[in-house]
């Protein structure tokens, strides 16, 4: 018997890595979706026996589909697969009627175990597992700079999940996750690139530089400083009365967000990276004051934008993971051989 499947996932690298790991012997029929509303419409016209849901996603995200496959009473066993590894992140796609949780990167003998527990077996008769159709997957058209966009965009997804499984953890609130942008910035593009300089504030920033088999760069942690309040509250200490006591917390959570995602990213290209101490750029000042340091105007920077936010908190604060243009060669292999 064939299975549909449905694998939906904004990135085509984590499709094909996805599409990579179904079992060989399996007699599949399966399809992609890109957001949660592509795969509804897939849903909708039967093809989707099972469906491998993705969290963060534009359109329509995972929970989102849970909710409508939900509404809707579609026939779809679902199986979330995220770098979202919050506890309350698996609590609510399972009360949402998710069949179960997977982390990314997902693995074969993780997915074989999986199906295992749950009975489920599509492998094709011997005589007809020969002649089963070959996949064609969007993922191998994508030229250097496309699939450098979107390798760097997958790992660095699942790296600010671990940071912010972590900071969830910390404060005891759930950290609602963007996707990753992933950019080519001229040195005078740093401050448009922060989602947060748009709301006027003043901000506190730390900097730690970051190198590893030629890979080599710096991450910038920048605080709403109207953050402090809410981050003392949640850690059950008393309200900052001066800027040493901010720049405690500044530092108690840079060494949470910017180590744990940078090494994040290096476990999945298989580089150990070395992290330097923080250095503060200032506090209670304007973006453009911030990233006022001497920069070589004329080179392009490869950057990527995360923004942590607690729910039904003012607690907001973005990293921005910079690396150096000559760093791009050996990324780039290593995000090939990752995802090849």
């Amino acid at each position: 018997m064939t299975a549909n499947i449905i694998i939906c996932d904004d990135s085509a690298m984590a499709r094909k890595q996805l599409r990579k790991v179904l079992p060989e012997s399996w007699q599949l029929n399966v399809s992609f979706a890109a957001n949660g509303l592509e795969a509804l419409e897939l849903l909708r016209q039967g093809q989707g026996e099972i469906i491998f849901l993705d969290l963060n996603m534009p359109v329509m995200d995972g929970y989102e589909t849970l909710t409508q496959i939900r509404a809707e009473n579609l026939s779809a066993l679902v199986i979330v697969v995220s770098g979202d590894i919050q506890a309350q992140a698996h609590e609510r796609v399972m009360a949402l009627g998710a069949l179960a949780f997977i982390e990314k990167p997902i693995r074969k003998e993780t997915l074989a175990q999986l199906m295992s527990e749950f009975g489920l077996d599509f492998t094709a008769p011997e005589e007809e597992s020969a002649s089963l159709p070959e996949e064609t997957f969007d993922a191998d058209d994508l030229n250097g700079d496309e699939a450098l966009r979107e390798g760097l965009q997958e790992v660095s997804n699942i790296a600010m999940g671990r940071s912010a499984a972590l900071l969830a953890k910390l404060l005891q609130g759930f950290v609602q996750l963007p996707i990753p942008k992933v950019s080519l910035l001229a040195a005078n593009e740093l401050r448009m690139a922060l989602s947060l300089a748009q709301n006027g504030s003043t901000y506190s920033a730390v900097c730690q530089g970051f190198v590893g088999a030629n890979i080599a760069g710096e991450a910038l942690l920048v605080f709403d400083d109207s953050s402090f309040h809410d981050i003392a509250s949640m850690l059950n200490r008393p309200q900052p009365e001066s800027h040493h006591d901010e720049l405690e917390l500044l530092m108690d959570l840079g060494s949470i967000l910017v180590g744990t995602c940078i090494q994040g990213i290096g476990q999945q290209i298989d580089i150990n990276f070395c992290v330097s101490h923080p250095l503060v750029l200032g506090q209670h000042l304007k973006v453009e004051s911030l990233l006022n340091t001497p920069r070589d105007e004329s080179l392009e920077t490869l950057a990527v934008e995360i923004t942590f936010q607690i729910e039904n908190h003012n607690v907001n604060c973005e990293l921005l993971l910079l690396f150096t243009p000559d760093s791009i060669p050996t990324l780039q292999q290593r995000l090939n051989i990752l995802f090849s």
